[in-house]
């Protein structure tokens, strides 16, 4: 074989594999852009980023139609007309209807506790109670309801002479106040109130009772039944119990 010919043998045999070679290397930079761009559309689409991104939006919209569908309970208490207005207290009737529970009619006392009762007419006529909620659920005692702030610490901003003379029978309706270390002389609440869920014969003779449950007994039955958040039976309800309205009726 001529040197001539071994030449042209060689190099065809480099270019071949220089080919070869330079295949392989364009496929596997072929294969290293697929495999990056599948990890980059894998990560843009991961449901945990996305799908959080895409629905908050309608999640939010959902809740502002729902609010508006239900119409949402808007407290507007009229200040001025609470201390301006005169009130007839003797056989005043008042519905308060609770939402999702129904309605508890009240017959107020005014022989018995006349201050209590005007008080008490004169905030529900100026809508003062109307949104408010039953923020104290104690098992087989009272429901306890009427404070602005929701937790059992907030009023008016004054409170009420005692007018203790009623008992504490089942369905009576009572003034909750500070206890006696600081309140030696037994004044009620200027708002807050409860509702006895069965007779309480010890709470007589400290608190002022000023009417009575008529009609919706099961009512405050059914809220005293309610889940509530303390194992000690005695707490607020895990959602909240909203008077939705409290007006005279009568």
């Amino acid at each position: 074989m001529s040197n001539k010919i071994l030449i042209a043998i060689i190099c065809a045999l480099i270019l071949a594999f220089g080919g070869f070679f330079a295949y392989k290397m364009l496929q596997a930079n072929k294969t290293v852009k697929n495999e990056t761009s599948s990890q980059e559309i894998q990560k843009e689409q991961t449901p945990a980023q996305e799908n959080q991104i895409a629905q908050t939006p309608s999640e939010q919209t959902t809740a502002s139609t729902t609010k508006a569908a239900t119409g949402e309970c808007v407290r507007n208490f009229d200040e001025n007309k609470f201390k301006t207005e005169k009130m007839e207290i003797q056989n005043r009737q008042v519905e308060i209807d609770v939402k999702n529970f129904g309605k508890i009619i009240l017959s107020l006392d005014a022989a018995a506790a006349p201050k209590t009762v005007e008080n008490f007419l004169k905030l529900t006529d100026s809508g003062f109670y109307n949104c408010l909620t039953f923020h104290r659920i104690a098992k087989d005692f009272v429901i306890q309801g009427g404070d602005p702030k929701g937790d059992g610490t907030g009023g008016p901003g004054f409170t009420i002479p005692a007018e203790i003379k009623l008992l504490h029978k089942k369905g009576s309706i009572a003034m909750a106040r500070l206890g006696d270390q600081v309140n030696p002389n037994k004044e009620s609440s200027g708002s807050q109130f409860y509702i006895a869920l069965n007779d309480l014969p010890m709470l007589d003779g400290q608190y002022t009772v000023f009417g009575q449950v008529i009609e919706g007994m099961d009512v405050v039955e059914k809220i005293g039944q309610t889940p509530i958040d303390s194992p000690s039976g005695d707490g607020a309800p895990i959602d909240k119990i909203i008077m939705d309205s409290v007006r005279i009726i009568k």
